[in-house]
C-alpha cells in the first residue's frame, strides 16, 4: 500500500516544491499570490490555495502568523529531499577548484582541516569531519629511523592518511647493518594487514632473529606495536560555526542546544556515527532527537575499499538541501580519492 508521500499528486508536490524554494531563498512565509507570479505553475491562484491547504491539512505546510503565508514543516521538507531525484553535478570549473584545493594537501590533518574549510563555504553552514578510525585501515608502510645510537623513530604509515609515530629510547645501541634487517622483517610483518592484525603479527618478529638480538628486537617491536595501536578517542573537525549568525533566527530562542553541541561535540559525534553508509544521508528537524532544529546533511568516505568515518555540514531546517547535498558528496568523494591515493 502506497504511503501518503507516494499518493502526492504532482501539482501538490509542486506548488510544495515552490514553496520550499521560495522560503528558504527569502526567509518570508510565502503566499498563494507570490507563488502565481514568481512559477509557472500552470494554474490560478484559487487552485494554489486549495493545494496549500491540502498541504497543510496533512502537516506539509503551517501558517506561523494569522494573515500570514505558509512556511514549509520537517514533514514538508522530508519529502522535498526524497522526491528531488537527481542532484545537479557540479560544473567543470567548480571540481577543478576543489581538486586543486586538495591536491596542495601535505597530510590527514591538512585534508581534515582543509576539508571542513572548503565545506563550510561552499554551503555557508557549519562543516564536521569525522577523523579516520586506524582500527579500519590497513598498514601501507612501517620505517625506522635512526636518531642516535640508542633512539629510534618508529613511523606506520595508514591505508586511511593517518600516520603514527613514536620515539623510542633504547636501551641497546643498533647499527645500520641491524636496522636494515629489522625494517625488512617488520615491513613483511605489518603491510597489507589491518591495524589489529598487523599488532598480532609483530611479535613473529623477533623469532627471526639470532638469540642475542632479540632483546633489542624486542625493544623495537614493542615501539611499533604502540604506534599501532588504536587511539580509541573521537576526533571532531569543526569550521563554519561563524556562519550560525546569519541563521540565528530560524534557530528562533533555541540556537542554544547547537551552540552546546558545537562546543562538547559529543552529540555531533554520535549524530555522524549514525549517518551510516550512504552516499548523502540528510536527517531533518525533530529526526535529530537533540537537536530538534537544525538539520543535517552527511556523506561517509573512505580511503581505498573502507568506509572510514562520516563528515558533513549542521544547519537550520530552513536549508538550500540541493546545493548542501551536491557539495557535501562531492567533498566525500574527493576526501575517498585523497586516502585511496588515487
Amino acid at each position: 500500500m502506497p504511503d501518503e508521500h507516494e499518493r502526492m499528486d504532482d501539482r501538490k508536490l509542486a506548488v510544495l516544491r515552490a514553496i520550499v524554494s521560495d522560503y528558504v531563498s527569502t526567509r518570508e512565509p510565502v503566499g498563494s499570490k507570490s507563488l502565481v507570479e514568481k512559477y509557472q505553475l500552470g494554474v490560478s491562484s484559487a487552485t494554489v490555495r486549495n493545494d496549500m491547504a491540502a498541504l497543510e491539512e496533512d502537516g506539509y505546510i503551517t501558517q506561523p502568523h494569522t494573515s500570514a503565508g505558509r512556511i514549509p514543516t520537517d514533514k514538508g521538507y522530508r519529502l522535498f529531499v526524497d522526491r528531488l531525484g537527481h542532484l545537479r553535478p557540479l560544473s567543470a570549473p567548480e571540481r577543478r577548484a576543489i581538486a586543486q584545493f586538495f591536491n596542495a594537501a601535505v597530510d590527514l590533518d591538512d585534508v581534515v582541516g582543509r576539508t571542513v574549510r572548503l565545506l563550510s563555504q561552499l554551503t555557508r553552514q557549519v562543516a564536521m569531519m569525522r577523523y579516520p578510525s586506524v582500527s579500519s585501515a590497513t598498514v601501507r608502510h612501517v620505517e625506522l629511523v635512526l636518531l642516535g645510537p640508542r633512539r629510534l623513530l618508529a613511523v606506520v604509515i595508514l591505508s586511511n592518511g593517518r600516520v603514527e609515530q613514536h620515539v623510542l629510547e633504547l636501551t641497546h645501541e643498533l647499527d645500520d647493518d641491524f636496522l636494515g634487517d629489522l625494517r625488512r622483517q617488520v615491513s613483511v610483518q605489518c603491510a597489507g594487514h589491518s591495524v589489529k592484525d598487523a599488532a598480532a603479527l609483530m611479535p613473529l618478529v623477533a623469532a627471526r632473529f639470532p638469540q642475542h638480538q632479540r632483546r633489542a628486537v624486542t625493544e623495537v617491536v614493542t615501539g611499533v606495536l604502540e604506534a599501532l595501536v588504536d587511539r580509541s578517542e573521537e576526533r571532531l573537525a569543526v569550521a563554519g560555526t561563524a556562519n550560525l549568525t546569519a541563521f540565528g533566527s530560524d534557530f528562533e530562542d533555541t540556537i542554544r542546544p547547537v551552540l552546546q553541541a558545537l562546543e562538547e561535540q559529543v552529540v555531533l559525534l554520535h549524530l555522524l556515527g549514525e549517518a551510516g553508509t550512504s552516499a548523502v544521508t540528510v536527517r531533518i528537524g525533530a529526526e535529530n532527537p537533540q537537536l530538534t532544529t537544525a538539520s543535517l546533511v552527511a556523506a561517509s568516505y573512505g580511503g581505498a575499499s573502507d568506509v572510514t568515518a562520516t563528515l558533513g555540514v549542521l544547519g537550520p531546517t530552513r536549508m538550500d538541501y540541493p546545493s548542501t547535498m551536491t557539495a557535501v558528496a562531492a567533498v566525500a568523494r574527493y576526501v575517498s580519492r585523497i586516502l585511496s591515493g588515487d
